[in-house]
C-alpha cells in the first residue's frame, strides 16, 4: 500500500474536504493574476453565458444571499468588469451586465481556471471525465434528481 492509498473505510467528509481545500488553493492562485477571486470568477462566468441579469437572479443560480451578491457585484462594478443599469422590464431592479474589459477579463481567468484544473485532475489521466460524472452523479442523487436507477435525470 503506497502512503497515498486512503486507510479502509476512511470517512468521505474529510476526504472531500482535504481534495476540496486544495483545488480552491490552486484556483485561487491562477486566478489571482486576473485580479478575481474564486466567487468574482462564478459570478462572472454565470453572467457571461446568461447576460443580462438581475442580482436576485444571480444570487438565485449561484445559491449566493443577497447580501453576498451585493458585494460581489460592488467589488466587479469597481473593476469596470460588470455595469449595474435599471432593467428595462422592471426599473426596481438592476439588469448585470459584462463590459468589453469583463470579456477580457473572464477569457484570461477562464484559460487559468481551466489550466489549473486540468493540473488538477492530471493524476487521473483518462478517469478525469468520469470522476467528474461521478461527482454529478452523486450531487444529482443527493438532490433528488437520479432515478431509481442511478441514471440522473436532470
Amino acid at each position: 500500500m503506497t502512503s497515498s492509498a486512503p486507510p479502509p473505510g476512511e470517512p468521505l467528509g474529510p476526504l472531500v474536504k482535504k481534495v476540496h481545500r486544495r483545488l480552491t488553493e490552486l484556483s485561487d492562485d491562477a486566478l489571482e493574476p486576473s485580479g478575481l477571486d474564486r466567487r468574482e470568477y462564478a459570478v462572472l462566468r454565470v453572467l457571461v453565458e446568461h447576460e443580462p441579469l438581475s442580482q436576485q437572479a444571480l444570487a438565485a443560480l449561484l445559491g449566493v444571499d443577497q447580501t453576498t451578491m451585493v458585494a460581489i457585484i460592488d467589488s466587479l462594478e469597481a473593476k469596470a468588469i460588470v455595469t449595474r443599469r435599471p432593467d428595462p422590464s422592471d426599473r426596481r431592479r438592476n439588469a448585470i451586465e459584462v463590459t468589453p474589459d469583463g470579456r477580457a477579463t473572464f477569457r484570461h481567468a477562464s484559460a487559468a481556471y481551466t489550466s489549473a484544473e486540468a493540473a488538477f485532475l492530471a493524476p487521473l489521466g483518462t478517469e478525469a471525465e468520469r470522476f467528474r460524472a461521478s461527482l454529478r452523479l452523486l450531487l444529482d442523487a443527493a438532490s433528488g434528481r437520479a432515478d431509481q436507477t442511478g441514471n440522473s435525470t436532470g
